[in-house]
């Protein structure tokens, strides 16, 4: 029999350290049980639909306290809010500008509004076999090659923790009077310490969607949209909101929201100070390591990496004998760390203001052993890199219109030349390799079975051992899909 609640004491009681999300790192003193305070709508605590009170007033003093025009309170995460910004400014049929590394919530806003996406892909790290940044050159191109966008959007930073020029983004994106959307879930602590760079919302984006429970002290599924625009009709995003969000929003989440904040505002300094002090120790004795590697400024200014989020700690293992995969279980089965995820190359420990002295010191050491092993013992066997590159799509068809297709299965390794109905991706972080309506390619097929052979997990097929995947009929094919529907290389 399941026993989830009582698997989550075992865990809460035990040694392992999180170096994953939520913020909060379950170090919260003044924590008391959820259930004392799990109300509903009753008199006194206003409404999130329709705030007059208590909320109304929260959320005015959020707005003030991020230099917004508007900012609302998300109990459904990041997604709702990515799902609400892109409806809202967008109509049925659209066409919209798209960073390919956009986290999944944002293909299937374009799947709800049946939109026309034209994407752009980030550049790449081919040193640590991560994904860059957005370039603005290749934002002024999507949208001089297509004059009836409507609107862009970008994700900044990146799960890696890379930032794009959103500045300049936005001032291109501007000249053409649409607004940009900036999914900024990974940088909720943006702006909060000089060590941190500058939120998006200061820097010139439309609507910016944050996580505050990523790297803050909030639950799970807490976030933020902020608003800060003449060009938005703020109308049709809340529209969006009510339609998105629960109708029974959890005050429990919402007061979390409320604290976080708050804290912000009193002890904000008192928070990031000793944290950014702990991370750059951490930091600087980072050449003590010879065969591990820690992502760093080194790559600002680069494939269109603007600056870089040194809350991520980015392990890389390219060039050795080891896998992404591999350094995470060892970091949890040997060492009881718990990273945020694995990749082909590398790994990630999410840090926030809430880690402790004794746990980033857990991390490094693990870090300097793991290192010193593969000194004293060789590491001479290097394994095959794996690319994170996401590989320009070729679309045949919208996802909307490839999805509600006659469909068969297909061994994904026969599927070379087929058009997809379904999306790939890895998850963590989200994005796909593959969206339904695309061209299957010698390529993506490569990709995927490199990534299973890393023992990374492989999302949003029906077959969940990633064997097989559903396909369009040729005869549904060759009579309603028009070939070469689009496609853009940026």
């Amino acid at each position: 029999m399941s026993d989830l609640y009582k698997n989550l004491i075992e865990y809460s009681n035990s040694d392992y350290y999180p170096f994953h999300m939520p913020g909060h790192k379950r170090n919260i003193e003044d924590g008391v049980s959820p259930f004392s305070y799990d109300i509903t709508e009753i008199d006194g605590f206003d409404n999130l639909h329709n705030p007059q009170g208590i909320l109304k007033i929260a959320m005015e003093e959020a707005a003030d306290f991020y230099g917004t025009d508007k900012t609302y309170y998300l109990v459904n995460g990041s997604t709702c809010g990515l799902l609400s910004a892109i409806c809202g400014v967008t109509s049925r049929g659209d066409k919209i500008l798209v960073a390919r590394n956009c986290h999944k919530a944002v293909y299937n806003a374009i799947y709800l509004n049946e939109l026309t996406p034209v994407y752009i892909n980030p550049e790449y790290i081919e040193m640590y076999g991560i994904n860059g940044g957005i370039s603005p050159e290749a934002v002024q191109y999507g949208l001089a090659e297509n004059p009836d966008i409507k609107a862009v959007i970008i994700t900044s930073p990146t799960y890696e923790g890379v930032v794009s020029d959103v500045q300049r983004i936005a001032e291109i994106v501007h000249k053409k009077g649409i607004p940009l959307i900036v999914d900024e879930a990974h940088g909720a602590h943006f702006g909060l310490h000089k060590c941190f760079p500058q939120s998006a919302v200061k820097l010139g984006a439309d609507i910016v969607i944050q996580s505050v429970h990523k790297t803050l002290p909030s639950l799970t599924q807490t976030a933020l949209l902020h608003i800060r625009s003449d060009i938005v009709n703020v109308s049709e995003v809340e529209r969006f909101l009510h339609i998105y969000q629960s109708s029974s929003p959890s005050y429990v989440l919402m007061s979390s929201i409320d604290e976080c904040i708050n804290k912000l505002k009193s002890d904000g300094l008192f928070l990031f100070e000793p944290y950014v002090k702990r991370l750059e120790v951490m930091l600087t004795h980072e050449k003590q390591l010879t065969h591990l590697k820690i992502a760093g400024r080194e790559i600002v200014g680069k494939n269109a990496v603007y600056d870089l989020d040194p809350s991520k700690i980015v392990i890389s293992v390219r060039g050795t004998s080891y896998t992404g995969n591999r350094l995470y279980r060892e970091m949890l089965e040997k060492y009881h760390l718990q990273l945020e995820m694995a990749a082909g190359d590398y790994a990630i420990a999410m840090t926030s203001p809430m880690d402790t002295e004794d746990g980033l010191l857990r991390l490094f050491m693990a870090m300097v052993e793991i290192d010193r092993d593969m000194r004293i013992y060789g590491d001479d066997t290097k394994n095959e890199d794996v690319s994170y590159m996401i590989p320009k799509p070729i679309v045949m068809e919208n996802i909307y219109k490839a999805t509600h297709s006659d469909t068969e299965e297909s061994l994904i390794e026969n599927a070379v030349g087929k058009i997809s109905n379904e999306f790939v991706y890895l998850y963590p972080p989200g994005s796909p390799i593959l969206a339904p309506g695309e061209l299957i390619t010698k390529e993506i097929v490569k990709l995927i079975n490199d990534y299973k052979a890393s023992g990374l997990s492989v999302e949003g097929l029906h077959d969940t051992s990633a064997e097989y995947i559903r396909i369009i009929k040729e005869e549904f094919r060759r009579i309603n899909l028009t070939k070469g529907y689009y496609h853009l290389n940026v």
